[in-house]
Order: C-alpha cells, then structure tokens, then sequence
C-alpha cells in the first residue's frame, strides 16, 4: 500500500488536544462480590485518552509531542511532571474550581483482561474554546483530538476552533471517537457531523460499527472512509484494518501477546500511529507500528509506556 495520509506542514511537532485524567486501577479477579469485599489490587496512575497518545507518541520516538489539557489545582504539579517525565511538552490549564478528573478502571485479571471504566471528567470537560489559540499550531505538522472533547458542550467549541484553525494552515487533523458508550448519547450523526474535515479517523471495532450500523468491522471501515478520507479501525488482537476511499486497503495482525492490562492500548495504537506517520513513514507501517504499541501497553499495568528504570 502506497502513499501517505498527508504531506507534513509547518513543522515537525504533534499537538494532541484532550483529557488529562488521574486513572485509579482496580485489578480483580472474577465478577465483584455485591455487598461485600472483593480482593484487589489498586493503584494511582496518570491518564487520560489524549495524555495518554500524546505519551506514546513519544515514546515511539516523536520528539516534539504537546499537550493541551485541563486539571484541577488538587493534582496539576503532578500531572506536569509524569507529562514530562515521559518526553512531552504539557500545556496544561489549570481549572480553579473542578478537580481533575478520575477514572475507576475495573480490571479483571482473567484471559482478556477486559476493563470497566466509571469517569468523572472533571476538570477536564471544562476545556473550552477560550483555552485555544491558533499560535498552538506553531510549528505543529498534526493535530490530534481526543474524540472526549466531542461530548460535552464547552468540549464541542474548542474542537471547532481547533479545526478551523488547523484548516487555515493546512495541518492534518487525526480523531480517536473514544468512547462507544458515549457516541449513543452524542449520537451518530451528529458525531459524523462534527468530525467534518478530519483526515484520519482511529475507531475501535464497536465505534466503527456503531458510527455505520454494520455488524463486520471490515465493512465499517470501507463506508467511514467515504466519510473521512483515512480510517483506521483498532481491532485489539486481531490488529487494525486500513481503508481509504470506500474500500478496505491492507489488514495487519496484531502480535500474539497475553494480556495484563488493556487499559490505554488503543491510545498507545494512536500514539505510535501518529509518530510513525509523521515521521515520514507509509500508511501500513504506522499501522504496524500502531498494533506493537498496543502489544507492549497490554503487557504491563497502566495506560503510559513502561518506564526504564
């Protein structure tokens, strides 16, 4: 498969717009026991859909990586510095009212690891358009959304002018929807709606088929495309599916792995995607890229990349 999604313009850095979040991990083993304990391991550890892109982003090997955010004052300081500890650049508004944002990850320790997510946004769907400045774009090649902003009201106005601006300077824009519960709420058209004039879009399998109605994930890649010039479709571990132009391009397989901890991995997909793109590369081996992310975040507890010690 040939070509890029788009020529990098003005620059060399990624600026990835979305949610900074305080993730606390609870990994369980077997359905909770109503009424009365359940034996677990929990930790605190920094996240958030778009920190946590903007992260692998880097750690992939994009070396100018920025963040635009919002937190509270009660965990502001420490979020800079994970931010920053993990080679990004964070431009983080600090709320003086909400607190950051929290998210309950409730792991279950069995083959899948599949998680359950209980959020309170927070500070973080405070973001607004006032937070936004087109000198954001300084030297910025691509911008990314975190599909998060999409949801809320204030969210919706940021990613407008965040669009309209990129638009002006030609910066390709790429879109994670984030969350298929969510998108009911937002609902479908109204979403396809608001993502006009984005280049890339990185579904999951069930947002793909939900955004389009069809059961096959392949068949959902292919009608999204005639909607965005470029989609991506994560399918876990089954790997991801390329489409352009109303038809299916490449499918590439994910590597075998047992996982511990999903939480994070189609954020560390998007992230190592966007590097990789930007760097120059094709299509199909930013997608390669994308799926070994996804296969070395399940491996460890966490949304972030593995830390060196």
């Amino acid at each position: 498969m040939g070509g890029q999604a788009a020529l990098r313009v003005g620059g060399q850095a990624l600026l990835v717009v979305g949610d900074v979040v305080t993730d606390i991990v609870v990994r369980h083993r077997g359905p909770l026991a109503p009424g009365t304990d359940t034996a677990a391991v929990v930790r605190t550890l920094p996240g958030g859909a778009g920190a946590n892109v903007a992260c692998w982003a880097a750690h992939q090997g994009c070396a100018d990586v920025r963040l635009l955010g919002r937190v509270g004052v009660d965990a502001a300081a420490w979020h800079e510095r994970e931010l920053t500890a993990c080679g990004v650049r964070p431009h983080l508004v600090v709320d003086p009212e909400a607190p950051t944002g929290t998210v309950v990850c409730l792991v279950d320790t069995g083959a899948e690891a599949e998680r359950t997510f209980l959020t309170d946004s927070g500070a973080s769907v405070r973001l607004d358009a006032g937070d936004w400045s087109p000198s954001h774009l300084d030297g910025v090649a691509r911008l990314h959304l975190s599909g998060y902003l999409l949801f809320p009201e204030t969210g919706r106005a940021l990613a407008g002018a965040a669009l309209a601006s990129a638009r002006a300077r030609g910066v390709p824009v790429s879109l994670d929807p984030a969350s298929a519960g969510f998108l009911v709420e937002l609902g479908v058209d109204r979403f396809l709606g608001l993502v006009d004039g984005v280049e890339v879009l990185l579904p999951s399998r069930d947002e793909a088929c939900l955004l389009t109605g069809l059961p096959d994930p392949a068949d959902a890649a292919a009608k999204l495309s005639r909607h965005v010039p470029l989609v991506v479709v994560k399918l876990g571990g089954a790997g991801a599916l390329v489409a352009q132009e109303g038809e299916v391009l490449a499918r590439v397989p994910a590597a075998p792995v047992v996982p511990r901890d999903t939480t994070g991995a189609g954020d560390a997909f998007t992230g190592a995607f966007l590097a990789v793109l930007l760097a120059g590369a094709r299509i199909e081996d930013a997608v390669t890229a994308g799926c070994s992310a996804g296969a070395t975040a399940v491996r460890h507890v966490g949304a972030r990349p593995p830390r060196t010690p």
